[in-house]
């Protein structure tokens, strides 16, 4: 199940999967557990995979399909490798600030973001019932603009789907949500600051996403399909589940890219707060999902393309790659790799879950692994910690074929929810 077979180009290799398709691994020099390698065996299996899965450096187990995979399909569509943080991804933007334009005292800048931002997720107290604090209590007006351009779609789904009304949708518009989603403030080779930021379609998408995945695991039960795993359960081209999700998900990658341009808005504005000379934003920019679905055409077929953790990387194409709370990140170039689907990481990925590391890291751990970096430094972010990451270097090297390095990027500042 998990031989490699070595006669594949220098630049990846290939997973023995017995009866399923191939999968070609660009891991070479990092470590890739036996789990990820059953899970990637048995979506392979599934008859409708399309040549190869495609495997990213950054890989490791997820829900039903591996985080860091690319799964291409013909005829169905298996709603939880795309998951429920439809649309994740990052977006960042070069301005014409320096390193000498800010205050030797980053806490204030991290204090304004935090404000700027709604972040964290829904506390568990009785006082708190109904209420998220990482939602807004009064939208702003950027979120009613950006609103505007959502809502007609949205109406149209809630049509189908009455239950997504009573998602929190508007007042998570603009906002960063929990996990390993993060604000920052970077430096690159040259001291230029950069913005980037880290978030997805948040509560509504994952009310879609839920949704459709259990409407795909009632189709299995129903037509009595075996799987080698539940979350593999697919709608089928042609039914109705399947045109409404695409439809679904669809509008929610709208979001979620919506939602990291808001948020982006604000972050500005936050940090015109604190630094009072005049700059200017978006000098070079990008905007780019790593979880979602899409059509494309690739060895003269159009298929459709889930990149469950991974990057899209077309020849001359920019992308985010980040690296852990304390490690480098990288603005990349694509280089239009046939065989990876025109695809590359989308960060370091992790090498252990976030129960073990809070129980193997300390605080004392966080603080020397961040230290220079303004950020919190607390018990509640020890999952993040960067030992509980891959090395970003060995993942960069593993994908060389697949990216180019534009810009690397250091973090002074992260807001982490």
């Amino acid at each position: 199940m998990d031989k490699l077979d070595n006669i594949a180009p220098a630049s990846y290799d290939t997973l023995a999967t017995g009866q399923g398709k191939p999968v070609k691994m660009w891991t070479r020099g990092v470590p890739v557990e036996a789990e990820a390698k059953t899970q990637l065996g048995n979506t392979a299996k599934m008859p409708f995979i399309y040549k190869h899965i495609a495997v990213m450096p950054d890989v490791h187990v997820g829900k039903g399909s591996t985080i860091g995979s690319v799964i291409p399909t013909l005829g169905a569509i298996i709603p939880a490798a795309v998951g429920v943080d439809i649309g994740c991804g990052m977006m960042a933007a070069k301005t014409t600030l320096c390193a000498a334009d800010l205050p030797d005292n980053l806490g204030p800048l991290r204090s304004a973001i935090e404000r700027a931002v709604p972040h964290g997720s829904s506390p568990r107290t009785r006082s708190h019932r109904g209420r998220d604090q990482g939602s807004w209590e009064h939208p702003p007006a950027p979120v009613d603009t950006a609103w505007q351009t959502l809502k007609d779609e949205f109406d149209v789904l809630c049509q189908k789907t009455p239950k997504l009304e009573k998602t929190n949708h508007y007042k998570h518009l603009g906002t960063l949500g929990s996990g390993n989603h993060f604000i920052e403030i970077c430096l690159d080779e040259e001291g230029a600051v950069w913005f980037m930021l880290h978030s997805g379609s948040r509560g509504v998408g994952n009310a879609i996403g839920t949704h459709f995945i259990e409407l795909a695991q009632q189709d299995m039960r129903k037509h009595m399909v075996n799987l080698p795993d539940r979350d593999l359960a697919y709608l089928k081209e042609g039914s109705t589940h399947y045109d409404d999700y695409l439809q679904a998900v669809g509008w929610a990658q709208k979001f979620a890219r919506m939602n990291r341009e808001v948020m982006m808005q604000n972050l500005i504005a936050a940090v015109r707060s604190v630094i009072t000379k005049p700059f200017q934003t978006h000098v070079e920019a990008v905007n780019c999902h790593h979880n979602y679905v899409q059509k494309e055409h690739h060895f003269g077929q159009d298929v459709l393309v889930t990149r469950k953790g991974a990057v899209s990387a077309r020849a001359g194409e920019l992308g985010i790659i980040p690296g852990s709370m304390g490690a480098r990140s990288f603005i990349v170039r694509g280089k239009g790799e046939a065989e990876s689907f025109h695809s590359c990481s989308h960060g370091a990925g992790r090498t252990m879950s976030r129960t073990e590391a809070r129980k193997r890291f300390s605080v004392e751990d966080h603080i020397r692994a961040t230290e220079g970096v303004e950020c919190r430094k607390d018990e509640a972010v020890i999952d993040e910690i960067p030992m509980a990451y891959k090395d970003i270097d060995a993942v960069m090297a593993a994908q060389q074929d697949l990216v180019e390095v534009v810009h690397t990027l250091r973090q002074i500042v992260c807001v982490k929810g």
